[in-house]
């Protein structure tokens, strides 16, 4: 598809001509503008690093000639000496002076850092000096006349690769002859000032009358100084002959490039003669881009008007034009946005003329296309009798919840009894009124506890339960059978409510929205067979599973063959922080699936009955893993969880006793479910004092899920209430489950009963808990679950956590 100009870019159109010619003359002129002030502003910022180097110069030569002052006023206290004049004036002559001599300049020279210091005689005849070099500097000091004689001079001179400022003192003293000298190295000193008082950098430079540049002394960087050596060679050669007169080459300026700026230089003659004629200079250099910069700001700015001023021009230029073809346009707009689909916001009208009478025209039409397609959309996703989600809708939630989150939930479908016959007999209006009903009870009996509830068809409900594992799903089923035993009135008319009830689990049972589905049908159909009332899936349940097929005769072969673990999951003493027990909890290291959890086979393990022999494989692993660290000496109670068909059985005590032989009774704790009891109190309670009886500490699991009964708790031989997870997970954010657990900690101390937290994972978890009185707690914070045979060595190396500064003040004061 071609790319598509907006309408004002468009040449063809005349909204766009308009534009375009309003612009080009608008930019023509300021291009124009910027041309000629970029022009100027350059050669203004060259002239005045011009005027900036001529007075860089002058500087140089002020610094120089301080430098001058200040050391002739060294020269004249040395010729002002009186030793040095007492011992000139002995009359000693030969070497025996120049020896003297010597080693009394030696001492000056290093307090005065010259780099030499002579004497010569009235016919400019050294003496003596410090270094041999000042033999070739006394016969330059000629020029020195008669009528400078009374103060002390000074000139620059060119000994080799090296420029020295030599001062000149007279021996002044009566009947004393002879010129004291002292030369200083022409080193970075005046250099470095310069750039310090004017931003320019220099180097002195000296070059033989027919030979190359050298250095003298420099400011800039070893690669720089090179660049600016290569380069002075074709650009300051002085003029012909200029070496052999007494004037110097006149200044040169140029243009040179270092380190990609740009800089303007100026080559200034000094000093010329030695023994080569060697001419010394000064380079001095003066970035061209620093002197430009304080108008790039300007320019900057200049540029920003512009193209601000070209943005204002466009604007208005652009609102002149669609002044002409806007109603067109925005009409046309609204036009496409309905050919989209968008139907929710309506046709403006842009004028009062037929334009807007058209407007008005599509309108109407959205507003009637609006109507029928929301009409559509209720059809497809809603139940039009009950106003729940239909299958459809439910569908695409339950895909995008598995999608977002791996976070575990339960479907539980619901079929009622018998409503086929209450159609038959009672009418099909009846009926309609009666699914109403059954929608608005569980509507506002599940409000809070359920996520999402959908009306699948015909009597069928579907409901998603988030958090939610086999033990809170059989509640909400419990709860809801509890409400169905209200009977429902309808036009005079009561009936019964019942119905079956199917659970699946996710991820258990599956993760594809389709399998939990059809899972959760097969458990609610194994319900209405089995007139259980609610069922939670088993692969026992799919005949068309090879799984399910094999799974009962693999779970023998794995208690035969070994295939069984056990892990042990400490508990720990919130106040006295040490460990106080452990859990023990099964796994199955299948030789071919390797580690599979317990969801995967426990819950079919429940449905088939097996689930004794791993309750019997449990017992006997835990009382074996409890004297291991009797051996050790690290023995704490180990825990042992009991399912709903254990407690059922009248001879469970007497194989408890048995399988625990050789520990005592104190060693194991046995954990029951609440559902489990409820399921039928009267027996559980029985088996229950059983096992007290023998000694063995009773502890109810999951409380606060199941709604059991005060009046059977209160009966029950327990030793131990363990809240379930679920709220001791949420206590921190939700204030409603902070209350739970403090009322179940209050509640269990009251029966004289100690309490458990299981879900116990960070240290605010912990001091709420502490705070609030409970005795023990269980979860990732002290450790996962771990293989029986590590438990030991974990136990000898446990340090209690680090709490910090985790504090629960807020979450108390809102108890």
């Amino acid at each position: 598809m071609p790319m598509r100009w907006p309408d004002f870019l468009n040449l063809r159109r005349l909204e766009g001509r308009i534009v375009a010619l309003f612009l080009a003359l608008l930019v023509v002129v300021q291009l124009m503008n910027l041309a000629l002030i970029n022009q100027g502003i350059g050669r203004n910022a060259r002239a005045s690093v011009a005027e900036e180097l001529a007075a860089g110069e002058r500087i140089f030569t002020q610094l120089v000639e301080q430098d001058a002052e200040q050391r002739g006023l060294i020269a004249d206290l040395l010729q002002s000496d009186y030793g040095l004049r007492q011992l000139v004036g002995a009359g000693i002559e030969g070497d025996e002076l120049r020896v003297t001599l010597q080693d009394v300049f030696k001492n000056l020279s290093e307090r005065g850092e010259a780099s030499f210091i002579g004497y010569a005689n009235d016919a400019f005849q050294l003496v003596t000096a410090t270094d041999p070099i000042a033999g070739r500097v006394a016969p330059m000091l000629r020029g020195v006349s008669r009528q400078q004689q009374g103060r002390t001079q000074s000139q620059i001179v060119l000994l080799g690769d090296r420029a020295y400022q030599v001062v000149v003192a007279r021996m002044r003293a009566a009947g004393l002859g002879g010129w004291v000298f002292m030369g200083f190295e022409m080193r970075q000193d005046q250099l470095r000032e310069l750039r310090r008082i004017a931003n320019i950098e220099g180097v002195l430079l000296s070059r033989p009358e027919h030979g190359a540049w050298t250095v003298l002394a420099s400011v800039l960087d070893a690669a720089n100084t090179e660049l600016v050596l290569r380069e002075l060679p074709a650009i300051a050669q002085p003029a012909a002959g200029t070496a052999d007169r007494a004037e110097q080459p006149p200044a040169q300026t140029f243009q040179l490039r270092l380190d990609g700026e740009q800089f303007q230089a100026r080559l200034q003659p000094l000093a010329h003669g030695g023994d080569d004629k060697r001419l010394m200079a000064v380079l001095l250099l003066r970035s061209v881009d620093d002197a430009l910069a304080p108008y790039r700001q300007l320019q900057w700015m200049l540029l920003g008007l512009s193209l601000a001023g070209v943005a204002v021009f466009a604007v208005g230029a652009v609102l002149t034009a669609r002044r002409i073809s806007g109603p067109v346009k925005a009409l046309a707009g609204e036009a496409r946005r309905l050919g989209a689909g968008d139907y929710a916001r309506p046709v403006t009208r842009p004028s009062r003329d037929e334009i807007g009478d058209l407007a008005e025209a599509f309108e109407a039409m959205r507003q009637g296309i609006r109507a029928r397609e929301e009409e559509v959309h209720r059809l497809a996703f809603w139940d039009p009798l009950t106003d729940l989600p239909n299958r459809e809708q439910f569908s695409q939630a339950l895909a995008r919840r598995i999608a977002d989150s791996n976070e575990r939930f339960a479907l539980l479908m619901l079929n009622l009894d018998r409503f086929k016959h209450v159609n038959d007999v009672l009418g099909r209006g009846f009926g309609d009124r009666l699914l109403r009903a059954v929608a608005d009870r569980l509507q506002h009996l599940l409000k809070d506890e359920v996520r999402l509830i959908a009306r699948l068809g015909g009597d069928e409900f579907l409901l998603l339960i988030e958090g939610a594992g086999a033990t809170r799903a059989e509640a909400v089923c419990k709860r809801i059978q509890r409400d169905f035993e209200r009977a429902l009135s309808i036009d005079d008319q009561t009936v019964d409510l019942s119905a079956g009830m199917g659970v699946s689990l996710y991820p258990q049972h599956g993760h594809d929205p389709a399998m939990l589905l059809a899972r959760a049908e097969l458990a609610m159909h194994a319900a209405k067979r089995g007139q259980s009332g609610c069922e939670v899936y088993a692969a026992s349940m799919d005949a068309a599973s090879q799984e399910s097929l094999s799974l009962l005769s693999e779970l023998r072969h794995a208690i035969d063959a070994g295939e069984l673990r056990l892990f042990l999951q400490p508990k720990v003493d919130l106040h006295g922080q040490r460990i106080a027990g452990a859990e023990a909890l099964v796994r199955w290291q299948h030789p071919s699936r390797g580690m599979v959890p317990p969801m995967e086979f426990i819950p079919f393990a429940e449905q088939t009955g097996f689930i004794r022999q791993i309750t019997a494989w449990m017992l006997h692993a835990a009382a074996q893993a409890w004297i291991g660290l009797e051996r050790e000496g690290l023995a704490v109670p180990i825990s042992v969880n009991l399912s709903t068909r254990d407690l059922m059985d009248q001879d469970l005590a007497i194989k408890v006793a048995d399988l625990a032989a050789g520990v005592p009774p104190s060693a194991l704790c046995l954990e029951i479910t609440e559902s489990a009891i409820m399921d039928d109190p009267q027996r559980a309670l029985q088996t229950l004092e059983q096992l007290h009886a023998l000694g063995f500490k009773l502890s109810i699991d999951d409380f606060g899920t199941g709604y059991s009964s005060l009046a059977y708790l209160k009966q029950l031989s327990v030793d131990e209430l363990k809240i379930d997870r679920s709220f001791v997970m949420n206590m921190e954010r939700d204030i409603d489950d902070a209350k739970i657990v403090r009322s179940t900690i209050e509640l269990a101390h009251n029966l004289g009963l100690s309490v458990v937290a299981e879900g116990l994972e960070t240290a605010k978890a912990w001091t709420l808990l502490q705070t609030l009185g409970c005795d023990q707690g269980q979860g990732y914070l002290l450790a996962r679950p771990m293989p029986g045979d590590q438990f030991p060595e974990w136990l000898k190396n446990w340090r209690p956590p680090d709490l910090g500064d985790a504090r629960a003040s807020t979450i108390l004061a809102n108890l």
